[in-house]
């Protein structure tokens, strides 16, 4: 059986989700407030699996280009794709 996937976007109106609650399941300690969610949770799972193929090679857009069967100017595409939308998300990384 899969793990239930962390949903980030409200069912009803698309919006981005907000981490109201954390809990432990050892002590039952609960911590609430209202923590947006990290960047990489706002990346679709395709992009997110790209960022930790990139770290697994190393950074080697060749060997991910190898390992993909893509060409190196399409991995290098969706890189730069993914740095200018993670740009968008964190206005004050840009």
């Amino acid at each position: 059986m899969s793990t239930p996937k962390l949903p980030v976007s409200c069912p009803s109106c698309s919006s981005s989700l907000q981490v109201s609650q954390l809990s432990c399941p050892e002590c039952q300690t609960q911590v609430s407030g209202n923590y947006p969610l990290p960047v990489l949770l706002s990346l679709t799972p395709e992009e997110q699996d790209f960022i930790l193929q990139f770290f697994i090679s190393s950074g080697s857009l060749k060997q991910m280009a190898v390992q993909t069967g893509k060409s190196y100017p399409t991995v290098r595409n969706k890189l730069d794709d993914l740095i200018e939308k993670i740009k968008q998300l964190t206005p004050e990384q840009s």
